[in-house]
């Protein structure tokens, strides 16, 4: 029973790590990338789509991003979601597709940059911390339930706290990279 909790916990840690993956990928770091822009919604045929299931984004060179909408009477719409953005980028519509070029980055944008790498890793060991504390109160409740001994909870808690250690290590390893890459000019 207590394994079957800290493999449910393991889930949702790993959730965590790739939520925080996957927000890394969107930051602009100074090369071009189908994930900046690929989870932009449009507005297409009366409901909200996401970029990539309307349009090829493909990356001619390291600092374009070009997109082609498989419906051309999209552009309008994908232009505007691109403009609404927080990305910051001012897209070019020759009517076939729309080219996005990054700018290289200041060295404000890359110290700003790190500056939100550091937030999104404090909400990951947040998550982190909500998951272990949601663990260990059922684990608690087991005990004074007599499902479980204090030899057993005990042994849990430090397994638990090892996989919390492992993950708070590999958040930190994923944050050095990440402004390590912001930061290479």
């Amino acid at each position: 029973m207590l394994e079957e909790l800290l493999q449910k916990t393991d889930a949702g840690f790993t959730k965590v790590l790739d939520h925080l993956k996957d927000e890394f990928s969107r930051l602009q770091v100074g090369r071009a990338s189908a994930t900046l822009v690929e989870h932009l919604t449009i507005d297409a045929y009366g409901s909200k789509q996401p970029l990539k299931g309307v349009a090829s984004i493909s990356i001619p060179d390291s600092k374009t991003v070009q997109i082609q909408p498989w419906d051309r009477s999209l552009l309008a719409e994908i232009e505007k979601a691109i403009r609404n953005s927080d990305l910051n980028l001012a897209p070019t519509n020759d009517g076939i597709v729309i080219r996005l070029n990054l700018p290289p980055l200041t060295e404000e944008r890359r110290k700003d940059l790190a500056k939100v790498v550091g937030k999104l890793c404090e909400e990951a060991r947040i998550s982190i911390r909500h998951e272990r504390q949601e663990m260990h109160d059922q684990m608690k409740g087991m005990e004074k339930a007599s499902q479980v001994t204090e030899d057993q909870l005990h042994t849990y808690e430090k397994k638990l706290q090892d996989k919390v250690d492992k993950m708070n290590l590999e958040i930190e390893s994923m944050a050095k990279n990440k402004e390590r890459d912001i930061m290479t000019i």
